[in-house]
């Protein structure tokens, strides 16, 4: 039931209270199986960047299936993209499993975050390496991004990119 959970909310900020209480067990509970599902290299915890605390969240994580199969396994839905009503989330997290697997083979050394502010504004990947913040935004559909200007003002020395099917290939191999 845990998993189950976690696979519909991949690509959204968990509350490891709420599933708790959803699940109608102590929260500290949750906090130690999902701990136990990240050793088993099941679940990949991405956690909020901060270096502004009173603006940006961190308590919150999200998680991500280091493969997308697990995933519509424990949901039960094979189906094709074109009767998906989860493309977005399919691709964030196909990603992000693909961009670790990157990192791990070329040795990049990062550390992965995701940021969001109190009102909204968020870049689903970040990457801390070599001095610098890469920015990282994932769009399935046409539409086009562009960086948070609280982000852009806060860490005006980051690089920024959407990552969309014509551009992803080189972000994961």
């Amino acid at each position: 039931d845990l998993l189950r959970l976690i696979a519909f909310q991949v690509g959204h900020e968990v509350s490891h209270s709420e599933i708790a209480s959803n699940l109608g067990i102590n929260y500290r509970t949750v906090a130690r199986y999902l701990d136990v599902m990240e050793q088993a290299f099941i679940l990949y915890n991405v956690r909020g960047f901060s270096r502004n605390l009173r603006k940006e969240i961190t308590k919150k994580s999200k998680y991500y299936f280091y493969d997308n199969g697990i995933r519509n396994s424990i949901i039960q839905n094979f189906n094709g993209l074109n009767m998906r009503t989860d493309v977005g989330q399919l691709w964030e997290n196909f990603l992000i499993s693909e961009r670790l697997k990157k990192q791990k083979y070329h040795g990049i050394f990062a550390n992965n975050y995701m940021w969001r502010t109190w009102d909204q504004k968020e870049i689903d990947f970040i990457e801390e390496r070599e001095g610098k913040l890469f920015a990282y935004e994932f769009k399935w559909s046409g539409k086009h991004s562009k960086v948070p200007k609280d982000f852009a003002n806060a860490y005006p020395e980051h690089v920024f990119q959407e990552i969309n099917r014509e551009n992803y290939f080189e972000f994961v191999t």
